[in-house]
């Protein structure tokens, strides 16, 4: 008769920590048991961690969850009325909201053109566009140098390190911190907004051109190296003629990042939809507000649009969309709709 084993013995075996006899496939279940106990521990002890972490943040903030409550119907009466976020308008008896008061104040504030004597004036949503799109292209030469200078196939290590550093520094700088320091340099207005992004485009652009450098094939770097080639051709023709379709996509993602980053610049004095959003909140003018809501939605989503059309065409699969801009955007809310649909459906 086998004599039974501690109970708590059967405890340590379950997690992983109990006696066990020689055998190699015992051993083996209770290494696994044993890491499997660890991870749980670990898990464990980072929701713990996470969770003091998040009760120290919501005191710092001074979270107030009966002021929010309390605000409700202050902020309901900025919702609707008068000189505010939906102005109220009536047709035919019917009540609506009065989208004629957004228009006259982007033409009256000259938010997207207007022409005078036959000449063209952009409005604040061109300035915004036009910040993020020359601060976009200012960057990235200097992102391309940086992120192939940074890599270790370029650049033996330690020294693409000070490269990599370089842009570590910028990106620790956040582009806001990046307008105030160039101040001095080109004055508050969209010239210093557009060097702020394009000193941020180089930190962020050029570490995802590094990532994408370090993750290219041997085989054609080493049959351009078979030709005779010199250094710069093996990085042009070995290198870079494998991540150009990466590049591409990622030049497109920035630069639909740098028109939002345009609006956080506007609001602190650097022109565009964001500096004109500042002065209506200022003034407590909702529906100017609004308004300028409205064209920084419609600014943002028509880029990030034109930055996925263009990512899709670079994919190499045969399935993905091939849509153009203008079909996309039409069919947008049917396909909306019909993936809904077929969400619940299932």
């Amino acid at each position: 008769m086998s004599t039974p084993r501690p109970y708590g013995n059967s405890i340590a075996r379950y997690f992983g920590y109990g006696e066990v006899g020689e055998d190699d496939a015992e051993q083996k279940l209770q290494d696994l048991k044993r890491h499997k106990t660890k991870r749980r521990l670990w898990t464990l002890a980072s929701v713990i961690g996470g969770g003091v972490v998040f009760y120290f943040s919501l005191v710092v903030i001074e979270f107030d969850l009966a002021m929010l409550f309390n605000q409700i119907p202050q902020f309901v009466d900025a919702l609707y009325g008068q000189n505010n976020y939906f102005p109220p308008g009536e047709l035919f008896g019917i009540p609506f909201v009065d989208l004629g008061a957004y228009w006259s104040f982007m033409m009256e504030e000259n938010l997207i053109l207007t022409i005078e004597g036959g000449r063209i004036i952009w409005g604040a949503m061109f300035v915004t566009l036009a910040v993020a799109f020359a601060g976009s292209v200012l960057g990235l030469p200097t992102a391309l140098v940086f992120g192939v200078m940074a890599s270790e196939r370029v650049i033996p290590y330690p020294f693409n390190f000070a490269f990599r550093a370089t842009m570590s520094l910028i990106r620790a700088i956040p582009g806001l911190v990046w307008f105030l320091i160039l101040i001095p340099l080109g004055g508050v207005g969209p010239f210093t907004a557009a060097l702020a992004i394009m000193i941020d485009t180089t930190g962020y652009l050029g570490r995802l051109f590094t990532d994408e450098l370090e993750e290219i094939e041997d085989g054609p770097i080493e049959g351009i190296r078979s030709t005779g080639a010199n250094r710069s051709q093996v990085v042009s023709f070995g290198m870079l003629s494998q991540v150009f379709r990466q590049f591409i996509a990622w030049i497109a993602f920035d630069l639909e990042h740098n028109v939002r980053a345009a609006i956080g610049l506007g609001l602190i004095g650097g022109g565009g939809l964001g500096l004109e959003l500042y002065v209506q909140r200022q003034t407590f003018h909702y529906t100017n507000m609004m308004a300028c809501i409205i064209l920084i939605f419609l600014l943002a989503g028509s880029v990030e649009l034109i930055s996925q059309r263009v990512r899709s065409y670079l994919r190499e699969e045969d399935d993905v969309e091939k849509s153009g801009v203008m079909e996309a955007l039409i069919n947008a809310p049917k396909n909306i709709l019909s993936s809904t649909m077929g969400r619940r459906g299932r």
